[in-house]
C-alpha cells in the first residue's frame, strides 16, 4: 500500500480520491492547492502524487517540479479537464509517470495508480540494495549480508592478523579465492605479494617447479634459474587453490614446507627459507580423501589449523538480491546499459533457482540478462532457459487432476506465469474461506486488483 498525496482545488475531486484510495488500503493526504502541496512535500515523504494541472497561482506543473526537487523517486500523475498535446508532452518531459484527461473511469485511474506504485516500489527496493552495497555490507570485494556470510567475515577478521595456516572449503564458485584475498588484505602483509597456485590446473610434472622453482639445467627447457611461487610469496601469502588435487609426492613436499618453512628448488642443492603464510582451498571432502588414502592425514592436520567454510548460494538466498544488484551495477557500466534493476518476478525466479554454480553462475546469469535485455528493468524473458526450466519444475503447480493443466514446452512464459498466479489466488481464497478482502491482503493486492484478477481467471469465491 502507498502513501499518496492528492492535489486538486475541487473538494469533490479530493473527496472522490480519498474514498477510492482508502478503500484500497492506501494512506491518503489531500491538499486544496499547489502551495499547500509543496509545503507538505517539503515536510513529508510520499510514494505518489496525483495532481490537477489547472490550479490558481501554483499549477500542477509547479507541483511536479517541486516533487522532483523534494523527492526525486516519488511518482507523479497529472490530470486535467483541459488536455492538450503540448501540456501532456511538457508534463512527461518533467518526469510525470502518466497524464490523464478528465473525466476518467475508476478502473482506468486505479490501474494507473497501481502501475505507478509498482514502479515506485521497484525503485525503492533497488535503492535499498544500492545503499546496502554502499554502506559496507561487503568485506573486501565480497558481497553478502546473510547470517552465514557475516559469520565468515567475523572469522576472517579474527584470523587475518595471525600467521596460522587456513583451510577454506566450499563448492566451486562460492568465492574461496576472494576470502583468501580478504585475509591477505587484512593480515598486515598486504604490502607483500600474494602468490596464487591453482593445484588442479598445473600439470603434475611441472607442479614442483611451479611451487618451488628450479635451477638452470635441472631439466630440458630449464635455460635459467626460476623462483617458485613459494619464494615469490616470501613475507606475504601463498594461496594454494584446489589443494586436494596434489599428488602424493607433492603432498610430501608441501608438508615439509609447512613444517620446516624451507624449500629446495628442482635441481638445487641448497634449501631456501621462506616465511610465506599459507592459505589453502578445496571443494573436495579432504577428510573423506584421508579415509581412502588419497590425501595424507598429517598434511590435512597441518592445513586444517583454522577452517573457514563458505556456504553455497542456495543456503544463503537472502544474499541473492544484493549480489544481483552488485553484478548489475558492474556489467551495466561495461555494457553501456542504463538498466535500473530487476522486475519483481525476475528477482523471484533468481531467488527460487538453486544456482549449482553458486555466485559465479549468478554473475554469468546477470551479465547474460543485461546483454539481452532491451527495457529499463530486467525481465524474466532475459534469464537463461536452464534457469526458467528449473523454476518451472520447482514451482509446484497442480496438474490436470485438479483442473489446471500442467506446463508444457509449447506454452509461453506469460501463459505459465498466469497459471501460477491463478493457483496462488485460489489457494489464498481457500485459506481464508473465500474472503476476497483477506485473500487480497495475503497476496499484497488491492481489493480492486483482486477482483479484476478473479474475473480474468474465472475464479469464484
Amino acid at each position: 500500500m502507498g502513501r499518496i498525496l492528492v492535489v486538486d482545488d475541487e473538494k469533490s475531486m479530493r473527496d472522490f480520491f480519498d474514498i477510492l484510495l482508502r478503500k484500497h488500503g492506501h494512506e491518503v493526504t489531500t491538499a486544496p492547492g499547489g502551495a499547500e502541496a509543496l509545503s507538505m512535500l517539503a515536510r513529508n515523504a510520499f510514494d505518489l502524487v496525483i495532481t490537477d494541472l489547472k490550479m490558481p497561482q501554483v499549477t500542477g506543473l509547479d507541483v511536479l517540479k517541486g516533487t522532483r526537487e523534494f523527492s526525486p523517486h516519488t511518482e507523479v500523475i497529472v490530470m486535467t479537464a483541459y488536455s492538450t498535446v503540448d501540456t501532456a508532452i511538457q508534463a512527461m518531459k518533467l518526469g510525470a509517470f502518466n497524464y490523464l484527461s478528465k473525466p476518467f473511469n475508476n478502473d482506468e485511474i486505479t490501474l494507473v495508480i497501481e502501475k505507478a506504485l509498482e514502479k515506485r516500489n521497484l525503485v525503492a527496493e533497488n535503492q535499498r540494495l544500492q545503499e546496502a552495497l554502499e554502506k559496507g555490507s561487503t568485506f573486501s570485494r565480497i558481497v553478502g549480508q546473510s547470517a552465514a556470510m557475516r559469520d565468515v567475515f567475523r572469522q576472517v577478521r579474527q584470523v587475518a592478523p595471525m600467521k596460522t595456516t587456513v583451510l577454506i572449503t566450499g563448492e566451486s564458485g562460492t568465492g574461496k579465492e576472494l576470502i583468501a584475498r580478504a585475509i591477505h588484505q587484512a593480515s598486515g602483509r598486504e604490502q607483500s605479494p600474494m602468490a596464487v597456485v591453482n593445484c588442479g590446473a598445473v600439470p603434475e610434472n611441472l607442479m614442483e617447479s611451479e611451487l618451488f622453482g628450479h635451477v638452470k639445467g635441472s631439466f630440458t627447457g630449464a635455460t635459467m634459474d626460476k623462483k617458485g611461487m613459494a619464494q615469490m610469496a616470501d613475507g606475504g601469502t601463498l594461496f594454494l587453490d584446489e589443494v586436494g588435487e596434489l599428488n602424493t609426492q607433492m603432498q610430501v613436499k608441501l608438508l615439509r614446507l609447512l613444517q620446516e618453512k624451507k624449500i629446495k628448488p628442482v635441481g638445487g642443492l641448497k634449501e631456501i627459507e621462506v616465511s610465506a603464510r599459507i592459505i589453502a582451498a578445496t571443494n573436495r571432502d579432504l577428510e573423506a580423501d584421508v579415509a581412502t588414502g588419497a590425501f595424507r592425514e598429517d598434511l590435512f592436520f597441518r592445513l586444517n589449523v583454522i577452517h573457514i567454510h563458505i556456504p553455497p548460494l542456495r543456503e544463503r538466498r537472502e544474499d541473492i538480491p544484493l549480489l544481483a544488484r552488485h553484478f548489475l551495477d558492474k556489467f551495466a557500466g561495461e555494457l553501456d546499459k542504463t538498466t535500473k534493476g530487476f522486475e519483481r518476478e525476475t528477482m523471484h525466479m533468481l531467488m527460487t533457482y538453486s544456482f549449482p554454480g553458486n555466485v559465479r553462475e549468478l554473475e554469468n546469469v546477470v551479465e547474460r540478462a543485461l546483454a539481452f535485455e532491451t527495457s529499463d528493468w530486467v525481465t524474466p524473458a532475459s534469464l537463461p532457459p536452464k534457469l526458467l526450466r528449473e523454476v518451472e519444475t520447482h514451482t509446484s503447480v497442480p496438474t490436470a487432476d485438479t483442473g489446471i493443466d500442467g506446463f508444457t514446452q509449447e506454452n509461453s512464459l506469460d501463459h505459465y506465469l498466469e497459471r501460477i498466479e491463478k493457483h496462488h489466488i485460489e489457494a489464498a481464497l481457500k485459506a481464508v474461506n473465500g474472503s476476497v478482502t483477506r485473500a487480497a491482503e495475503r497476496l499484497g493486492l488491492s481489493f480492486r486488483s483482486m477482483r479484476y484478477k478473479m474475473s480474468k481467471f474465472g475464479i469464484s469465491r
